[in-house]
C-alpha cells in the first residue's frame, strides 16, 4: 500500500493557498493559514521567535467554519529549537495572532513536547496523551500519562516529573502537577504526584583576588577527647 506523505510549510504555501482561497471563495482561509509561528516560552530559546512553523503530516484538512487546520498521521511540526509529534495537531488562530496547538495521540502512543532552554545547553522535554500549547500565556499543558522532564544537551536527565495533568508556565519556568488514576499502578495506586529533582550544582568558587598568606599556630584550638 502506497503512504501518502504531507509536508507542509506555511511560508511557501501562502502563494497557492490564495490562489486556492480566491477561486473557492474562502479568502477567511488564507488569514487563518498567514501564521507568523508560535510565541516562544520566555526561558526558552529566543530564536524561535523568527522561525517558520513547518508541519509534516499524512493528511491535512481545513475547517472553514471553526478556523481549525487538522493535521493527522505521524504529525511533526517545528518551529525553531520546538518540536511537537503527535498523531493529530489542531491549529488555530485568535484574532490577535496568537496561535494555539493541540497535539493528540491514540492506543499506546504518547504526544510529544521539546524546546531548547536559551542561553544553556538544556532542554524541556515531555509527553502525555494529548499536549496543549498556548501561545498567548506561553503555557504548555500535558494531560493523561504527562511526563515532564529537564534535560542536559538531549540525554542527560536532570529532572523528571510524573502526573496527570501538568502544567509548565515558560514565563516563569514554573511547573504544577496534579494527581490522577491514569498514572496509578503497582506501589502507587492512588496514581499521585512523583518527582526526581537533581540538586543544583555547588561547585567551587571562581579564583579571584590574591593568595592568602598561611603561618604556623602558636596554639592547639579544640578539646581533647574524653
Amino acid at each position: 500500500m502506497n503512504e501518502t506523505f504531507f509536508r507542509f510549510n506555511f511560508s511557501r504555501a501562502r502563494a497557492s493557498i490564495a490562489r486556492r482561497a480566491v477561486r473557492a471563495g474562502l479568502t477567511a482561509a488564507l488569514a487563518a493559514l498567514s501564521f507568523a509561528g508560535v510565541a516562544p516560552i520566555a526561558h526558552a530559546e529566543r530564536a524561535d521567535r523568527d522561525k517558520p512553523l513547518n508541519i509534516e503530516a499524512d493528511n491535512m484538512t481545513y475547517d472553514d467554519l471553526k478556523q481549525i487546520n487538522i493535521f493527522t498521521g505521524h504529525v511533526v511540526a517545528t518551529k525553531g529549537t520546538i518540536v511537537i509529534r503527535a498523531d493529530r495537531v489542531e491549529v488555530t488562530q485568535d484574532p490577535q495572532g496568537y496561535q494555539y496547538a493541540v497535539g493528540t495521540s491514540a492506543g499506546t502512543n504518547l504526544s510529544y513536547f521539546r524546546q531548547k532552554r536559551d542561553g544553556v545547553d538544556e532542554y524541556i522535554e515531555g509527553t502525555a496523551v494529548r499536549i496543549n500549547y498556548d501561545g498567548k500565556q506561553d503555557l504548555t499543558t500535558l494531560t493523561t500519562n504527562a511526563t515532564v522532564r529537564r534535560l542536559q544537551g538531549l540525554s542527560t536527565l536532570i529532572d523528571e516529573v510524573h502526573g496527570s495533568v501538568i502544567t509548565y508556565d515558560g514565563q516563569n519556568d514554573f511547573y504544577t502537577a496534579k494527581a490522577g488514576k491514569d498514572v496509578a499502578g503497582p506501589g502507587n495506586p492512588s496514581g499521585r504526584v512523583r518527582a526526581m529533582l537533581s540538586p543544583k550544582s555547588g561547585g567551587p568558587a571562581p579564583l579571584t583576588g590574591a593568595s592568602a598568606t598561611l603561618a604556623p599556630s602558636s596554639q592547639i584550638q579544640g578539646t581533647q577527647p574524653q
